[in-house]
């Protein structure tokens, strides 16, 4: 197998059972750009060392402003802007891991985006794929980039 790109999707459940999606990020992390969401964000995280857990508030189809810096898969899209989440397990800010930074957060400082320092490798928490965000269209249109 060859990939030129890897999405790693949402899913129901935690990144200890998302089946080969975090083997898939350690095995393809240095040869294939990455881009994880809601679940697959909480994947990339803890393939590099984040500690996922209980993200103080359920958030089922409940929508956000989310900020960010301005860089990788957010360099055309306004800052804040709202999203959907779906989510109840978030990427602790403690013990962070130096290969990540955060690139978007919640106005409450929830993690809603992580970037390898390195590596074309990014993470969003919301869904850009739901048809109620209108920004995933930028947002791959970014990622393809890399």
């Amino acid at each position: 197998m060859k990939p030129e790109k890897i999405i790693i999707s949402p899913g129901p459940c935690n990144p200890d059972k998302a089946g080969i999606s975090t083997t898939v990020i350690d095995y393809f992390r240095s040869t294939v750009p990455i881009l994880g969401g809601c679940l697959g964000h909480q994947c990339v995280g803890q393939a590099f060392g984040a500690i996922v857990g209980p993200a103080g508030e359920i958030m089922h189809g409940k929508t956000s402003d989310i900020y960010h810096d301005g860089k990788g898969v957010f360099s055309d899209i306004p800052s804040p802007f709202a999203a959907i989440r779906y989510h109840s397990l978030s990427i602790s800010k403690d013990e962070f891991p130096n290969e990540l930074e955060i690139s978007a957060w919640t106005e409450n400082g929830i993690v809603m985006g992580v970037r390898h320092k390195s590596l074309p490798i990014e993470g969003v928490q919301f869904h850009p794929e739901s048809i109620k965000n209108r920004i995933w269209q930028a947002i791959v249109a970014e990622f393809f980039v890399y």
